[in-house]
């Protein structure tokens, strides 16, 4: 088995390799901006499971800026954890507060993501059992821990059949260009 950092690597590699990728390059460090981001924004929107909440909590990743922008140009509230303040939240309800330079003028601090139904976290790799490797360290490095679902996007070369190392969380969706994947209840509980 690898380790979750050596894995990382390979996902980085090859993304950069195939040129996967948009800003910021390389994507080593990054959960990736992979190519087609919007599309499987659009997508896991769309999911009747998602389509019907009201509000969000969204990574700040810049793989998640289509997803806000769109989440936002479709009334829904999001929460995006603050950059500069562990355990605060931007407030946005303006798709112009979508980009992180933006949320200090259009977003409202907030220490608590009251009434959030679910979150979408970046991921540097996710598998269809809803297994999801995130960059390793950050805001959601581990899941919120909010007993909320997690969703994620991903790109076809960061979706394994397996992780070959322990996830650091796990989702019930996956945003794909092609669609949405709908992982399997987790019982035990990571």
């Amino acid at each position: 088995m690898l380790t979750a950092g050596a894995y990382r690597e390979q996902v980085w590699d090859e993304l950069a390799r195939r040129r996967a990728c948009a800003y910021p390059l390389p994507p080593h460090g990054h959960c990736p901006n992979f190519t087609h981001a919007r599309k499987a924004a659009v997508q896991l929107l769309a999911h009747p499971q998602v389509a019907a909440l009201h509000t969000l909590i969204v990574g700040p990743e810049r793989a998640l800026y289509p997803l806000r922008s769109l989440a936002l140009k479709a009334g829904k509230t999001l929460y995006v954890p603050h950059q500069k303040k562990e355990g605060w939240y931007w407030t946005l309800s303006d798709p112009a507060g979508a980009r992180l330079s933006a949320m200090p003028t259009q977003g409202e601090p907030t220490l608590k993501p009251g009434g959030a139904q679910a979150a979408v976290l970046a991921c540097v790799a996710a598998d269809p059992s809803g297994a999801r490797l995130g960059k390793g360290f950050g805001w959601g490095a581990r899941g919120l821990r909010l007993n909320l679902p997690e969703y994620t996007l991903a790109h076809p070369l960061m979706l394994p059949d397996q992780l070959p190392c322990p996830p650091d969380s796990r989702v019930t969706l996956i945003g794909t260009a092609g669609g949405v994947l709908v992982c399997p209840a987790e019982t035990s509980g990571l």
